[in-house]
């Protein structure tokens, strides 16, 4: 399992005109293959009169399950470097549908790589990219005592307190990104001077937003 990968928080659409001809691009957030195909398949609908709906999607965390289309543009000049620019930016768990309106002016097929690749690149710059992060959540019991003590030091290393459960002593249930667990147990003995008791529960992954300055 990957301790982390990027997708997209979000649908976004950006369109780009060269030579007369438009370009609306689609980026969809999806889960599985049928996903993808059902999103593919709407925009087609939408945009019937359209002479191309080229697509590329990426699924998994780590992006195992690849696939593109041209759509009836010359091989390779759509669907392949839509997909290019996707592994690029490092996206998976997305389906992106670029859709043309032929302007009566041709492209060439480098002009085509070009225009596909721009779109899709816009679209992606338009979206709000997160990062998903495997966190491990980490049961910590301690005496009321340390509470305070334990809580500045959590929010001081801007370690995530979940909850709190109050019994005759007190349990902080904690995430961290997974890859940093040992040491946070390590800095959590510290803290509480060997005083607590520390149970590493569930994984999941939970989302972190990329900034703007991040993603180029």
């Amino acid at each position: 399992m990957n301790n982390n990968y990027l997708t997209i928080q979000q649908s976004t659409v950006a369109e780009y005109e060269i030579n007369k001809s438009r370009f609306i691009a689609y980026l969809e957030r999806i889960a599985t293959e049928n996903e993808a195909i059902e999103f593919i398949e709407k925009i087609k609908k939408k945009h019937w009169d359209a002479r191309h709906n080229c697509s590329a999607y990426i699924i998994g965390e780590k992006a195992n399950f690849q696939k593109a289309d041209d759509d009836g543009e010359p091989s390779g000049t759509a669907g392949k470097p839509m997909l290019e620019v996707l592994k690029k930016n490092g996206l998976t768990d997305v389906v992106v549908v670029v859709t043309r309106y032929f302007g009566g002016i041709k492209l060439g097929a480098g002009g085509l790589i070009r225009a596909y690749g721009t779109s899709v690149t816009n679209a992606i710059s338009a979206a709000q990219i997160v990062e998903k992060v495997l966190f491990s959540r980490l049961a910590v019991t301690i005496d009321y005592t340390l509470l305070g003590t334990l809580e500045n030091s959590l929010h001081l290393s801007k370690y995530i307190i979940e909850s709190k459960e109050f019994t005759d002593k007190v349990t902080l249930n904690i995430l961290v990104p997974k890859t940093t667990v040992s040491s946070v147990k390590e800095s959590i003995i510290n803290w509480t001077s060997s005083h607590c008791s520390i149970t590493q529960l569930n994984e999941f992954f939970y989302e972190l937003s990329v900034s703007n300055e991040e993603k180029s």
